[in-house]
């Protein structure tokens, strides 16, 4: 275990981009990405985005979507 928390304690000290980038890279290698799924959720991202541009939907920020939530379950 001494290893580990070497690694953990080097990492902590990294500027958080870096931080960031171990996070991932280890992350990557316990859910593998699946191409297919990243694929279909870029679609449905440049989908939401059409919408938005087009006017269809209307934007909610994220303080509103928040007391929303607030209000139906209570926090």
């Amino acid at each position: 275990m001494h290893g580990v928390k070497k690694i953990i304690s080097e990492a902590e000290s990294l500027p958080v981009e870096e931080r960031a980038t171990v996070v991932d890279s280890i992350l990557r290698t316990l859910d593998r990405p699946d191409p297919d799924v990243d694929r279909k959720w870029a679609e449905v991202a440049r989908h939401r985005l059409e919408e938005l541009r087009s006017g269809n939907v209307r934007a909610v920020s994220g303080d509103q979507v928040f007391a929303r939530v607030r209000e139906r379950f209570g926090g």
